[in-house]
């Protein structure tokens, strides 16, 4: 593939291009020559559009399809497309399949689906044997076969034991463990945040304490292991501070938070509307705001679309038999880049969640591989059902303003453009 990118402003702190308008050549899909202004000799296509920006390419630390066993919730091939679209080069893939990935045959399958594609698919697998929570999956093996981190997706590990064995055992080969921040007994089969809103509508609550309780534990025991710990999604004020106090101590420990975390509050479960039954739930603007400090301070390490697509049988049903999960990467940078600016956003999305999975990142600098993204982060505008690419129509951002299109994606020697 050749291509010449005309007038892009770079956005990219590890390319001394960062900053500036330049010209982008790319042939055989290697940056060739970036300068101000480049003739196209050769002439190849063209990429001319308006308030071009382009960084490196975006990664998402969690995101889950469906395949196989859900195809009708989203395939493979159609994800990867909505994540090429929605300006993503690379994907960490959850477990939230049948069977579970919890074999290295699994593990396998899912990156052979995505040989082919522009966006690059990293699958996280299973921690747990059929996710039950009872005995460790085949880690190494999944490990040697291209799972990049382990964890069972939006289900926490309640045996303290098994997570100290997990961190202990990852150790041997640089493992990535992941847990889920919630403590099921206090949790106790809540549907929405504890709090006035869940009051008001007689919604079973979900306190915070859930979260920051399981988060503590979590810590205590890597203080004890030792080994790398990731907490995807945290939701609280009280769990932003616990994970800062542990940064200081010296420990290993990561965390995220989704995009719809930072934009809403459980002022949204006004109506009951489905789309924003999510896992955790949605909390207060106080915590909302601290989340954002835990960005801007580097407390928080990256943040997620934690896209997870439902199918609409389990989502038109009474709030409380709901199946949990939004979709969220068509919305993604529209909804982040409104909340954190724009250097704020790409930073969350390429250097620092690369960093921590172990993803190759490949700054804007001629010789190097091109994978990149392509966007517009001016240009404002209401969230619709026609932006959705997902086959599930899940969004909690419908009728949201937001801030910022994409226009695609260079990767794998491939161009993927929306027709914007």
């Amino acid at each position: 593939m050749n291509i010449l990118i005309k007038s892009a402003k770079i956005i990219d702190t590890q390319s001394k291009f960062h900053q500036k308008t330049c010209d982008i050549l790319i042939e055989n899909g290697k940056f060739t020559n970036i300068a101000a202004n480049i003739s196209n000799q050769k002439n190849y296509k063209e990429i001319v559009l308006k308030n071009l920006h382009v960084s490196t390419g975006w990664f998402d630390s969690s995101v889950s399809f469906g395949e196989p066993g859900y195809e009708e919730r989203e395939t493979i091939a159609n994800g990867l497309k909505v994540a090429a679209k929605s300006g993503f080069t690379d994907i960490a893939l959850n477990a939230t399949t049948h069977p579970v990935i919890d074999n290295k045959s699994a593990v396998e399958f899912l990156i052979s689906k995505a040989q082919h594609a522009a966006v690059s698919l990293y699958p996280i697998a299973n921690i747990t044997q059929q996710a039950k929570g009872i005995e460790l999956a085949e880690l190494y093996d999944m490990s040697t076969s291209g799972a990049i981190a382990f964890g069972d997706y939006n289900t926490p590990i309640s045996n303290a034991n098994l997570m100290k064995l997990a961190l202990l055992y990852a150790q041997n080969f640089g493992g990535l463990v992941l847990s889920f921040p919630q403590d099921t007994a206090i949790a106790n089969n809540g549907v929405a945040n504890e709090g006035n809103n869940s009051t008001r509508l007689g919604l079973k609550g979900i306190p915070a304490l859930s979260e920051e309780l399981q988060i503590a534990r979590d810590l205590f025991l890597l203080e004890y292991t030792g080994g790398k710990l990731h907490i995807p999604t945290i939701t609280t004020a009280k769990s932003v501070t616990l994970i800062a106090e542990a940064k200081k101590k010296g420990l290993d420990v990561t965390c995220s938070v989704s995009a719809h975390h930072l934009f809403l509050t459980d002022d949204e479960l006004t109506g009951f509307n489905t789309n924003c039954k999510v896992s955790p739930p949605l909390r207060t603007a106080k915590d909302t705001n601290a989340l954002i400090k835990g960005i801007q301070n580097r407390t928080i390490d990256m943040v997620t679309s934690d896209h997870h697509p439902i199918d609409i049988e389990h989502k038109k049903v009474a709030f409380e038999n709901a199946l949990d999960g939004t979709i969220g990467l068509e919305s993604f940078f529209g909804a982040v880049n409104a909340v954190l600016g724009l250097e704020n956003t790409i930073d969350c999305i390429t250097n620092r969640p690369r960093m921590r999975f172990n993803i190759e990142n490949q700054p804007i600098a001629i010789g190097k591989k091109a994978s990149i993204t392509l966007f517009d982060p001016d240009i404002n505008y209401e969230f619709q059902e026609k932006h959705i690419l997902s086959t599930s129509k899940n969004a909690c951002f419908l009728g949201k303003k937001l801030k910022g299109i994409v226009y695609g994606i260079v990767a794998r020697n491939k161009l993927v453009l929306n027709k914007n």
